[in-house]
C-alpha cells in the first residue's frame, strides 16, 4: 500500500502499515504542515487512472466533483479501500449521461436517492448529487432534497469522521465539521447535535458500535448520552437494516467493544434483548460465572482461535450467543448450588427465534443454532471414555460445523484456574487426534451405509418407499455403532432386520 507518513513532518510516500486502532503518523501533524500531510495521505485515491479521468469528464462538463465518506476517512486512516464514492453538484440525470460513454456498464438502483453506480476497468464507483435530506420522523425514510454545496451535504451525515470530501480537481481536503481532529482523537461525534442526527436516522446509533468494532473508535459523551437516551427509537428499523449493522459490528477488528456499547446503552434491549438478559444477579449464596461476561470472553477467544482470510460471522454469533439459554434454565440447588439444565437445547431454540427476526438468512441460523446445541457435547467426553461410536456421531451431528465446534469449545473455556484449562485443552487435543485417527480409517465426513438404496431394494424386494428409508437408518446407525462392514455381513444384518420387521425378502436372496 503506498502511502505518505509524517518522517519530519513532511509526507514521503513511504509504504507504512498502519494497524486497525493504531497510531496514524500523519494526523498527529498540526498547523500549516497539515494541509500538505492530509492531501498527500487522500492522493492516491484520487490519482487512479479511473478517479482522474472521471474528474476531468466532470470538470469539462462545469460541474465539481469529490471523493467522500468512508473512503476519504480509511485513506487518512492508512486504509486504502477498493471502492470509490463521489459526491458532485450535477443531478443524477446528468451524472447519468457523463457516465455513459466513459463506464463499462452503469447501474442507477438508487437514483431516486441520487446516486447512479458504474464500473470501469473493473473499478467500482458511486456518484452521488451533493444531499440536504429530512427525514419524516415516522417511518425514518428520507424526503430526498438534493443541495448545491458541499459543505451542505457533508453536514447531514452520521459521524464526522465521515464528513470530510476530497477535491479531486483541486487535491483539497474539505473538512466543515472536524473530522481529520476526531480521526486523530479516535472519537465518534456527530456533526450536528446527536439528538438531531439520532432523530434523522436511529440506525446510527448501531452504527456508532459497528465504528467502534471496526475502527477502535470512542464514541464522545454527549453521543453516548444520545444513545442511551433514545434506544427505544431504533425500534422503528427494520429487520434487514439491523441486521446488517450486528454483522458488520460482529465481524470487526474489536467486536466485544461493540457489542458492550449496544449493551451499555440499552440498544441491545430492542434489537437483542437475550443479550443483556444474560447479565444474571448473583447472590452470595448462590455463586456461578457471569454470563454475560463469560460470553463476551468467548467472543475474544473464538476470533483469536480463527485461522480464514475474513472474520467468521457464525463462530462469532455462536460464540456470544452459546449461553443464551441460562436465564430460562437457572435453577437454585439445595445447598447453594446453581444448575442450567439443558441450556443448550433451549439455547438453541432462542437462537433460531432471534434470528430468524433478524432476518439472518436461514443457512446461518442453523450453522449458529446447530453449534449452540452442540457445544455442550463434548463434556461428556471425560478422560476418553467415549467409544469409537460415540466419536463417529460428534463427527457426523456437527457435519460441516466440526471445525467450528472444534473452535468454540476450546474458546468455551474461560477458568482461571491454569490446571483446569490445561488439563481441558489437552482433552479435546486427544478427541481431536481420535477423530483424526478414525477419518484416516474411515471416511467419516460422509457416513454412509454400507449398501445404497438401490441395493436394499433389490435385496429385500422393495420398492421405493418408507420401508427403505427406515433400512437405509438401520445400516447408518449400525455404521456409527460398529464401523464399516464387509459385504456379505452388511447383508447379514440387513435381512436379519428386515426379517425382524415382517420383512420376508425375495427367494434366493442370500442368507
Amino acid at each position: 500500500m503506498r502511502r505518505a507518513h509524517t518522517g519530519g513532518c513532511r509526507p514521503c510516500g513511504q509504504l507504512v502499515r498502519v494497524a486497525p486502532g493504531g497510531p496514524v503518523p500523519w494526523l498527529l501533524v498540526s498547523g500549516p504542515e497539515a494541509t500538505a500531510v492530509d492531501n498527500a495521505a487522500v492522493e492516491p485515491l484520487s490519482t487512479s487512472p479511473v478517479a482522474d479521468e472521471l474528474a476531468a469528464r466532470f470538470a469539462a462538463a462545469g460541474h465539481r466533483l469529490y471523493l467522500v465518506g468512508g473512503s476519504v476517512r480509511d485513506a487518512l486512516l492508512g486504509r486504502l479501500s477498493g471502492d470509490l464514492d463521489f459526491t458532485t453538484d450535477a443531478r443524477p440525470d446528468r451524472i447519468t449521461s457523463l457516465l455513459k460513454g466513459w463506464a463499462d456498464a452503469i447501474w442507477d438502483t438508487g437514483i431516486a436517492y441520487g446516486t447512479v453506480g458504474a464500473t470501469k476497468r473493473g473499478q467500482t464507483v458511486e456518484v452521488t448529487t451533493f444531499r440536504a435530506d429530512a427525514y419524516d420522523g415516522v417511518s425514518r425514510n428520507p424526503e430526498v432534497t438534493f443541495g448545491d454545496t458541499v459543505e451542505g451535504d457533508l453536514v447531514r451525515r452520521d459521524f464526522t469522521v465521515n464528513a470530510m470530501a476530497y477535491d479531486v480537481v483541486n487535491r483539497e481536503l474539505v473538512d466543515p465539521t472536524g473530522g481529520r481532529r476526531a480521526l486523530r482523537d479516535r472519537v465518534l461525534d456527530t456533526p450536528a447535535t446527536p439528538q438531531e442526527s439520532f432523530s434523522d436516522d436511529p440506525l446510527r446509533m448501531l452504527r456508532a458500535a459497528r465504528f467502534a468494532s471496526q475502527l477502535g473508535f470512542r464514541v464522545a459523551p454527549r453521543v453516548r448520552e444520545a444513545m442511551t437516551a433514545m434506544a427505544g427509537e431504533l425500534g422503528r428499523i427494520t429487520a434487514e437494516r439491523v441486521q446488517a449493522e450486528l454483522a458488520k459490528l460482529l465481524t470487526g477488528a474489536d467486536p466485544r467493544a461493540g457489542v458492550e456499547l449496544v449493551v451499555d446503552t440499552g440498544l441491545a434491549d430492542v434489537v437483542l434483548p437475550e443479550l443483556p438478559a444474560m447479565r444474571l444477579e448473583i447472590d452470595e449464596h448462590h455463586q456461578h460465572k457471569d454470563v454475560y461476561q463469560h460470553s463476551l470472553v468467548v467472543l475474544e477467544q473464538a476470533v483469536d482461535l480463527e485461522d480464514g482470510p475474513e472474520p467468521d460471522l457464525v463462530l462469532r454469533l455462536a460464540a456470544l450467543l452459546h449461553d443464551i439459554g441460562k436465564p430460562d434454565t437457572r435453577r437454585f440447588e439445595e445447598g447453594g448450588g446453581v444448575s442450567f439444565h439443558h441450556h443448550e437445547v433451549v439455547g438453541a431454540k432462542m437462537v433460531r427465534k432471534r434470528l430468524r427476526a433478524l432476518k439472518f438468512s436461514k443457512e446461518i441460523t442453523e450453522d449458529v443454532a446447530q453449534l449452540v446445541y452442540l457445544h455442550l457435547r463434548f463434556h461428556g467426553y471425560g478422560t476418553g471414555e467415549w467409544t469409537d461410536s460415540a466419536v463417529r456421531r460428534y463427527v457426523t451431528d456437527a457435519g460441516h460445523l466440526l471445525t467450528r465446534l472444534h473452535k468454540l469449545v476450546r474458546a468455551d473455556c474461560t477458568t482461571r484456574n491454569k490446571r483446569k484449562a490445561n488439563a481441558l485443552q489437552r482433552t479435546y487435543d486427544d478427541l481431536e487426534r481420535r477423530i483424526e485417527r478414525i477419518a484416516a480409517e474411515e471416511d467419516l465426513k460422509r457416513v454412509r451405509p454400507d449398501l445404497d438404496g438401490n441395493e436394499i431394494m433389490r435385496l429385500l424386494g422393495l420398492p421405493p418407499g418408507p420401508q427403505v428409508g427406515r433400512a437405509w437408518k438401520f445400516l447408518k446407525e449400525l455404521r456409527l455403532d460398529r464401523g464399516p462392514l464387509d459385504h456379505d455381513e452388511a447383508v447379514a444384518e440387513l435381512l436379519a432386520w428386515a426379517r425382524a420387521e415382517g420383512i420376508e425378502p425375495p427367494t434366493g436372496c442370500p442368507e
